[in-house]
Parts: structure tokens; sequence; C-alpha cells
């Protein structure tokens, strides 16, 4: 299993609840698919401008998670990524 750094934004106007559950439901794509969380960072992160706006947003929620994972799995959290409407962008790294 290969070690990558995902970040992903979420819509600024989320409540709080909102945005744990859509946290959780991210994060748990990637154990059902096998892979590990390793590190979660949202304190160092959070919500904030963007140097330019994106789809006419000017503000977002990031988190960057650190996951012991197959290219299966991530390329499928990669295709989910794209498909929720709360997620504005995502990247993916391996380390």
């Amino acid at each position: 299993m290969k070690k990558y750094e995902i970040m992903y934004i979420l819509l600024a106007d989320l409540s709080e609840e909102e945005r744990k559950a859509e946290m959780e439901s991210l994060h748990q794509m990637i154990t059902n698919l096998g892979g590990k969380i390793v590190d979660v960072d949202t304190e160092n992160w959070g919500l904030r401008d963007f140097a330019y706006p994106i789809n006419d947003l000017l503000k977002g929620y990031y988190v960057v998670i650190n996951v012991e994972s197959d290219a299966a799995a991530i390329a499928e959290f990669e295709r989910l990524s794209k498909l929720n409407k709360n997620v504005i962008r995502h990247l993916v790294i391996a380390k």
C-alpha cells in the first residue's frame, strides 16, 4: 500500500453538522475500499479565502488527510469526489 496526501475543499456555506457528515462520508469511502487514514489536518487549514473565485465562490473549507491505500481506492475516491456537489476541488499526491 502506498502513502498519499489528499486535499479537498468543501463548500463554505455547509453547516458544522453537514460538513462533519460530508467529511465522514469521504473518509469512510477510503476505509471501505481497504485504505487506512493516518492523519486528518483540519485545524491548520479550515475555512480560507480563495486566491481567485472558483465557480463564483470566494471561500472554502480545506481538509488535508494522509492515507495508506492502493491505487484502485484512490481512483474511486477521485471519481466520487468529482460527482459530489459539496466538494469544490480535490488533489491527490503520492508520497
